[in-house]
């Protein structure tokens, strides 16, 4: 029934794969990968029913006489580098390309195409080009890496097969001195003959070998252009070639533009002269305002030596606004973050608190709806892309933009079954990608779809790391869902007994465990996990693994981080032992009693004057948005969990709330808890967009209690807006405006 059903949709058959003149790396790559698929080794040698790989004018050579005028009258006309063909001549089918790219990524059209039993789903002919000529993605083999730094070269071998396949025009590595350690306790090997290897790797499937050269020093200092122009030279010498050099102006780095273009265009020299068609790219990350008006004044003088700009994390500017003040000669590429969640150039939309503390800044994350939308609005106004990855945490989404760079317009649920079917042998795994993505959305104590997903996530076929990735995530959901109820169950009778004075009760509802249910995924979880370190080397623990931090993917530190108020609750309660009216105000954290406006900021259920702004499906970097986030703390620490998230917005935008309905009669004051991350950046509030209620200063603590009287005059027409800046023009992050909890309260009547 399976193959009548494929032969009316269009096929071909083959029984062997033969390469011709030129195809021998894509012929055995797709032969090697089919036996996989297959459980058997496929025949290498000619056949009746073969499918021949080989270089477009070579092919007429490798078919057998009575085929060759047909494929003449079939032949590709496309002049593309890294286009293939795909012809059906009879018995024989073709993949056709200029060279050993084209064929490669025509290897990757088979597989992607493979329906099982030696068949092809396709039609009378495959005419095939990617959309963008830029498809890389980044290789850092560095301390920091989840996983990349415990690999070795087969494994990177691998990796780079499946990229191709994949459609990638190149892998970018990271140069052995960033903003890292120098060396991870957990290298195979030396990082240069590494990095040296992944070039060679590269370049014997035809893609390019880029590498990302950050400027760390202080070149305002004698000789040091010309000791970092040495450094490159040496580096350059033990590499392979060099295909594109990119120059981050940040993260890291922290040259001044003048410094910056100087030290570039010097680099530049030295690795031409190595490879004369090497590209040159430089960011402009990290700069504020002032540092883009320098950029934009060095582009303006249209340096020749200079590829392109590419836009990344850490970029003040918008896309759009960089693509008016950049030369028009100068291209852009993207640099997208694809591995992270938040803190982060495309934060998840109004993540809940609860996976933010627990499955943090760097989970298995695949986003395919949130991805293509990104991909499509910002794509257009680039040449392609570098995804910026941190492993193997991403690895859905590096498959999602390597086939949008060859069609934008693919439908996201489809790219993720044939990601499912290809990497893992069940179409299915790609709708569990996509089932992951919705079941972020909303409180998890309320989503019984986290529970659907796990179990779809139990039937899967599928196997290998990205299977047992997609698992250990559908797993960790569940956990958070099972934990987060128990926690609340806690929190509310602990709040129940606080108000009737009952201390003893309100300290025995915090004895509870989490229950069975919680156990038992606690225990997938941890076998999961190693099972993954096993695999692909992800390092979801410290302690276990050898991760380099909890923030760097090692979520499996946080599968127990407490998601009740219990540690800032116990003190509270014992110093209010014996005082029924203390241990009340302890069950009325939200005020109510006074009338209090409550805004548990960072909480997306319960920040009712936030103005959000326009909302990240239109504004993914959030430039206009307000977004929700955690600090670097857990409960554990003694915060309160409503002091651990907050919101925020970027650079110039303000952090704005509105209330609405307020008495006219009555005065209010605010009370603030500024709390977040370890900034210290000076806040100015301002009330009604011209009363300012505080001038600009610095956060005295973290977290921070600031009360301000607000005047009547400014709250008699029923409404408030209030709107916290920092000082403008400010680069880096652009992040640092963080307010965790907002209490408008109303006082007596006024006269």
């Amino acid at each position: 029934m399976i193959a009548a059903a494929l032969l009316l949709a269009g096929t071909a058959r083959f029984d062997c794969v033969v390469a011709g003149p030129g195809g021998h790396v894509a012929a055995d790559l797709l032969a090697a990968r089919l036996d996989e698929r297959r459980g058997r080794p496929i025949p290498r040698g000619r056949c009746r029913r073969m499918l021949l790989v080989a270089r477009t004018a070579k092919v007429a050579a490798a078919l057998p006489r009575a085929l060759r005028a047909r494929w003449r009258d079939a032949a590709p006309v496309s002049r593309s580098a890294e286009g293939y063909a795909v012809r059906r001549l009879g018995s024989v089918t073709v993949i056709a390309a200029q060279g050993t790219r084209g064929l490669v990524y025509g290897a990757g059209w088979a597989l992607r195409a493979w329906r099982g039993l030696g068949t092809l789903a396709m039609g009378a002919r495959v005419d095939a080009a990617p959309a963008y000529p830029a498809r890389l993605t980044q290789i850092g083999y560095r301390a920091k890496n989840n996983s990349y730094d415990a690999w070795t070269l087969a494994m990177f071998r691998r990796r780079i097969e499946d990229l191709a396949l994949w459609g990638a025009s190149g892998v970018q590595v990271i140069a052995p001195v960033s903003d890292d350690a120098v060396r991870s306790p957990l290298f195979p090997a030396p990082p240069v003959p590494t990095l040296a290897g992944i070039g060679r790797i590269a370049h014997r499937l035809g893609i390019d070998f880029a590498l990302y050269y950050p400027l760390l020093g202080d070149y305002a200092a004698r000789g040091a252009i010309a000791a970092e122009t040495a450094r490159l030279r040496t580096l350059l010498a033990a590499l392979p070639r060099v295909d594109a050099l990119y120059i981050p102006g940040g993260d890291p780095g922290h040259s001044a533009p003048p410094l910056l273009f100087r030290v570039a265009r010097n680099a530049s020299a030295v690795a031409r002269r190595a490879n004369p068609a090497m590209r040159l790219w430089l960011s402009t990350q990290g700069f504020d305002a002032a540092g883009y008006d320098g950029v934009y004044a060095a582009l303006a003088k249209r340096p020749r030596w200079l590829t392109g700009v590419f836009v990344g994390p850490q970029s003040r500017d918008p896309l759009p606004l960089q693509r008016r003040r950049i030369p028009a000669r100068y291209p852009l590429q993207l640099y997208p973050d694809i591995a992270h969640t938040m803190h982060a150039q495309f934060p998840v939309d109004r993540w809940h608190p609860a996976f933010a503390l627990s499955e943090g800044r760097e989970p298995i994350d695949p986003r395919p709806i949130a991805f293509a939308a990104i991909f499509r609005r910002l794509a257009p106004l680039s040449r392609g892309f570098v995804t910026y990855s941190e492993g193997v945490n991403d690895d859905a989404n590096q498959y999602l933009w390597m086939r949008l760079g060859w069609t934008p317009g693919a439908d996201p649920a489809a790219l993720m079954a044939d990601y499912g079917r290809v990497v893992m042998g069940d179409a299915r795994a790609g709708a569990l990608a996509m089932a992951l993505e919705r079941d972020w959305v909303g409180d998890p104590a309320q989503n019984a779809a986290i529970d659907r997903t796990r179990a779809l996530a139990d039937a899967l076929r599928g196997t290998g790391w990205q299977a047992d990735s997609l698992g250990y995530r559908a797993t960790y959901d569940a956990l958070v869902r099972v934990r987060l109820i128990a926690a609340r169950a806690r929190d509310a009778a602990a709040t129940a007994a606080l108000a009737r004075g009952d201390a003893d009760a309100a300290i025995a509802a915090y004895a509870t465990t989490d229950g069975d249910a919680a156990q038992v995924l606690r225990t997938r979880l941890f076998a999961l996990a190693a099972r993954l370190y096993a695999q692909a080397r992800l390092q979801l623990s410290v302690p276990l693994y050898g991760a380099s931090g909890t923030e760097r993917g090692a979520n499996l530190d946080r599968a127990d981080v407490p998601l009740d108020d219990r540690a800032w609750l116990a003190p509270r309660i014992a110093a209010a032992r014996g005082d029924p009216a203390a241990l009340a105000d302890l069950a009325d954290h939200a005020r109510a009693r006074e009338g209090a406006l409550y805004d548990d900021l960072g909480d997306p259920d319960h920040e009712p004057h936030l103005v959000r702004g326009t909302g990240l499906a239109a504004d993914p970097q959030g430039f206009a948005t307000a977004i929700d986030g955690i600090a670097d703390r857990t409960p554990a620490d003694g915060w309160r969990l409503s002091e651990i998230s907050y919101a925020e917005t970027l650079y110039d935008a303000p952090l704005r709330l509105h209330y609405t309905g307020l008495d006219p009669a009555r005065g209010y004051r605010l009370v603030a808890a500024w709390a977040g991350e370890d900034y210290a950046l000076p806040m100015r509030l301002v009330a009604n967009g011209s009363v300012a209620l505080h001038p600009f200063r610095a956060r005295r603590a973290n977290p921070e209690t600031v009360e301000v009287a607000i005047p009547h005059a400014l709250t008699a027409g029923g409404t408030l807006d209030l709107a916290w800046s920092l000082p403008p023009g400010l680069g880096g992050s652009g992040r640092g405006h963080q307010i965790a909890e907002t209490w408008l309260i109303p006082e007596g009547t006024t006269p």
